[in-house]
């Protein structure tokens, strides 16, 4: 499982221009499903996203996470990450979970990360998404289950 997580200002989600979700900051996560994946990969993981510390204390250091201030988070399903571009120039996605595999686990990392007491917003699984955000600072980490 593969995750990469922005720290952003604002986030909008539409799905053929109907507002589907919005987020006044905190961060957007793309998650990836490989097969193999499990609920252990993903209590992993949300773990880790909702403990992480890429907020700015009153000193300028990165010392807080979403929790500690308050932030959302916009988690949005994107099989994209497991593309493999190693042979040719168009990628591969035969590493990606298949849907019935997937979108569950998607499911289940929503429910996960909202049991820290985080507000947690969805995309639509498999739609064609369109997303406006505004990144801060820009803050990008990429993340990986054991």
């Amino acid at each position: 499982m593969k995750a990469v997580v922005q720290r952003v200002k604002k986030t909008v989600l539409r799905v053929d221009g109907e507002l589907i979700s919005e987020i006044p900051f905190g961060l957007t996560v793309f998650l990836g499903v490989t097969d193999g994946d499990g609920e252990e990969q993903v209590d992993y993981l949300m773990k880790k996203i909702a403990n992480l510390r890429i907020f700015e204390d009153k000193n300028g250091k990165m010392n807080l996470s979403v929790l500690d201030v308050g932030g959302e988070v916009l988690l949005v399903s994107q099989f994209t990450l497991y593309g493999d571009t190693s042979r040719g120039n168009r990628p591969s996605f035969t590493l990606a979970a298949r849907p019935e595999v997937a979108e569950p686990l998607y499911e289940y990392a929503v429910k996960a990360l909202s049991a820290y007491g985080i507000t947690v917003k969805k995309g639509v699984f498999g739609a064609d998404m369109k997303i406006e955000q505004l990144n801060d600072g820009p803050v990008t980490i990429l993340m990986e289950s054991k």
